[in-house]
């Protein structure tokens, strides 16, 4: 079988267990008391779409916080994730609950609000994604009824209709507004039929169908109706339901199938837009004793279009004419078509606005009780997106803006995401008839992602010592460590009203500031390295920082505010450069981990009483020599007076390790409390104090170990010196350890050296 063939054969799968056979009504009730979800209604679908992917723990504004999957984008390869927000996105789906469930909230509109550049278009996309996905599953099936009058043109042939037009696709008609199947039924039957289905829902929410079947497909009814009157027909429902005439079909939900997105550049009437137009033509044609038919209605508005799940007023403002509108569709779930012709409606109204929409609807307010907006605006529950205030979020963002990565970071520690965020990026460039790789730095993209989130934080609830670096920080990772303790956020008194993500640099700023960098050679030289092609972070940071006093998008207030936070974030990515370069240095020196996590063991045996298993699989007693020359050797705590006979420790030795690591080793147990605790679980980086013996590696122990270096020497050291030598190492070791490129290497380790010369001696 060739490639192309294997591609069709893959698309003839994907439709095959996408659709499924039309099923008569009787079909289609037997399969909802089999699966009962099948018939939500329009918000309590909404809602299962999104819990039916679960939800995973993630760390925002330094808290932990359970976030559905579905706004991860997973069917879609993370294309259209919504970064952060995550209690915006968690208060959305409280909301969806109380409306799904009829607990006070039915006649809301929710309106997701927000500066630029914050998501809010993502959401669409992501819900739209979701949504098509999961009605293609079993569970996720959508459906509505198609008809077909033609069978029951010969009134002798009323109740079976013709085999030959039954069975012609060319004369059913689906309904053009996605109707509930179960509208059909009448209303007195529907509700006996909707409480026994709901005695079987293992749900807290029941399902709600209520109104009548949408104007196209009650003429359907209702012509086959008095075709069988006249013809003397007893069991009447079951002759206009038969399946000659009705079928249940399912359909994949998209825009314009189960939902309605209106979009900025939208036009017409208000009508027009809301659920569509008359067709002229088609009105001559389908003229009924002088009455408007139905059936030559476009159904194409909005609202058409969305019935059954989701409507959305995309950029709102420049709808604002039409939201007053409305105001019916959530108080009395209908609107007209025309006079006498109304149409029920069943749909999650959504509007997405930027800030403008607020001015807009706040230009009467001082008139009180006399503001024409004032219904509008009680029923809108308004959501507000706002910028990212965690470090790996902005890092990821900016990322996506930069390539095609789409994958959604997660992590199991958040050593992981601290790799990610440091990692150098590769793009390609034309230049001319040229392709050339340039390389964005380790740290460059970190060093952008944290002058954008330090732009963004509330400076005034600062707890004494800290800085906007460490707020941004401690929001990333949900702690600071001071020393050998770890501060948690809760330790922290910041205030819950404190303006953080709700102005500073957006990251399209950012995502073109970099841009600009990529077509731009650096005014740089080297012998065997192309640094020219190299993006370094101070280079976005000066870049950044340069062209805020050109772009429109700030005033002047904040481009004073955001030039003052500059210099903490550059000497905290000068830090993470000078880390990495000492670490390349002293590779060889570093405590492996898993020296640290027999330490470990053996304190944690030392202090419960209980033996370790040694090398042979033997059950003994902790190693008191071990822990003694751990303690002194790598922490350098103490000295070998600290310890009794037998190496016993003393009683400072005894109170660190209770302090300072079986403290430590009892907060992740209690983390962990719903499992089975064993301490080989422990990540010896999340003890503090190990931690620090971890990355402990200062210019001293350079001093110490290189006795001859001299780091004046770094851009061009002499041949057959110590200096050389440790610069060979470095070089190699940066790009094994970190990723670095031997040109991004060379410049990082020369930027650091520069600063360490002037103090080296």
């Amino acid at each position: 079988m060739s490639e192309g063939t294997d591609y069709i054969a893959d698309a003839d799968h994907e439709l095959r267990e996408t659709y499924e056979e039309p099923m008569s009504l009787g079909e289609y009730v037997d399969a909802a008391f089999e699966n009962p979800t099948i018939a939500s209604h329009a918000s309590k679908y909404l809602l299962e779409a999104i819990e039916s992917m679960g939800t995973r723990t993630v760390v925002e504004e330094g808290e932990e916080k359970e976030r559905f999957k579905f706004f991860d984008d997973p069917h879609n390869g993370g294309e259209h994730a919504i970064l952060g927000n995550t209690e915006v996105l968690n208060a959305f789906v409280d909301d969806l609950r109380s409306i799904a469930s009829r607990r006070g909230k039915e006649e809301k509109i929710i309106w997701f609000a927000g500066p630029t550049a914050t998501g809010k278009s993502e959401l669409k996309r992501c819900l739209v994604n979701g949504l098509r996905e999961y009605s293609k599953t079993p569970e996720g099936r959508r459906y509505t009824i198609e008809w077909n009058i033609a069978t029951a043109s010969d009134p002798s042939g009323l109740t079976y209709g013709d085999e030959a037009v039954a069975s012609s696709e060319e004369n059913w008609y689906a309904s053009p507004v996605q109707s509930h199947p179960l509208l059909v039924f009448p209303p007195k039957v529907r509700q006996e039929l909707l409480e026994e289905l709901n005695a079987r829902l293992d749900d807290h929410v029941d399902i709600h169908v209520n109104g009548k079947l949408d104007p196209f497909s009650r003429e359907a009814y209702d012509y086959l109706e008095e075709q069988y009157r006249r013809n003397g027909e007893e069991e009447l429902f079951s002759a206009i339901t038969d399946a000659a005439h009705l079928r249940v079909k399912n359909y994949v939900v998209d825009i314009g199938d189960g939902i309605g997105v209106l979009h900025s550049e939208d036009s017409g009437r208000p009508k027009q837009r809301l659920v569509g137009s008359w067709m002229q033509g088609m009105l001559q044609e389908l003229d009924s004793r002088g009455r408007k038919n139905p059936q030559a209605f476009s159904y194409d508005g909005v609202l058409s279009q969305g019935n059954g799940l989701l409507t959305v007023v995309e950029d709102a403002a420049q709808h604002a004419d039409l939201l007053q509108k409305l105001l019916n569709v959530p108080d009395e779930k209908s609107v007209k078509l025309d006079k006498g012709i109304q149409m029920d409606i069943d749909t999650q109204l959504l509007i997405i606005s930027n800030p403008d929409l607020e001015a807009q609807l706040n230009q009467h307010a001082d008139a009180g009780g006399a503001d024409p907006l004032r219904a509008l605006k009680r029923r809108l529950d308004r959501r507000e997106f706002g910028y990212l205030t965690n470090l790996s979020l902005e890092a990821e963002l900016i990322r996506r803006e930069l390539t095609n990565e789409t994958e959604v970071w997660q992590a199991d520690a958040y050593d992981e995401l601290e790799a990610r965020i440091r990692e150098p990026v590769s793009v390609t460039v034309r230049d001319g008839d040229a392709v050339r790789e340039r390389e964005i730095a380790p740290h460059a993209v970190e060093a952008a992602a944290l002058y954008s989130v330090v732009s963004r934080l509330d400076g005034s609830d600062l707890p004494s010592g800290l800085d906007l670096v460490d707020k941004a920080i401690l929001f990333d990772r949900g702690y600071l460590l001071d020393g050998d303790d770890r501060i948690e956020k809760d330790d922290f008194d910041f205030d819950d009203d404190a303006a953080d993500g709700s102005g500073g640099i957006p990251v399209t700023y950012t995502r073109d500031t970099i841009a600009g960098l990529l077509n731009d050679v650096r005014d740089r030289h080297h012998p065997e390295y192309a640094v020219e092609q190299v993006i370094m972070p101070r280079d976005v940071l000066n870049e950044m920082a340069d062209g805020i006093g050109d772009a429109p998008v700030f005033s002047a207030a904040e481009r004073t505010e955001y030039e003052n936070r500059l210099v903490p974030v550059k000497n905290y990515v000068f830090q993470q450069q000078e880390s990495d370069v000492l670490d390349a240095i002293m590779r060889d020196r570093r405590v492996d981990e898993e020296t640290v996590a027999e330490y470990i063991e053996h304190v944690y045996a030392w202090a419960t009483g209980d033996p370790v298993e040694n090398d042979r699989g033997e059950r003994v007693e902790p190693d008191a020599l071990k822990m003694k020359v751990f303690e002194t050797e790598q922490l350098g705590r103490f000295g070998p007076d600290a310890y009794e006979v037998n190496h016993e420790p003393s009683p400072a030795v005894a109170e660190f390790r209770r302090n300072k690591v079986i403290t430590a080793l009892n907060r992740h147990a209690w983390e962990s409390r719903n499992e089975e605790f064993q301490v080989s679980d422990i990540d010896p980086k999340e003890v503090p104090v190990i931690k620090t013996v971890l990355a402990n590696n200062d210019w001293d122990d350079v001093r110490r170990v290189y006795e001859d270096f001299d780091p004046g020497q770094w851009e061009n050291p002499p041949t057959n010196t110590e200096t050389a030598e440790v610069k060979e190492k470095t070089i190699r070791n940066l790009q094994e350890l970190f990723g670095y490129s031997p040109a991004s290497a060379e410049l990082t380790s020369q930027h650091v050296m520069d600063q360490v010369s002037y103090k080296w001696d």
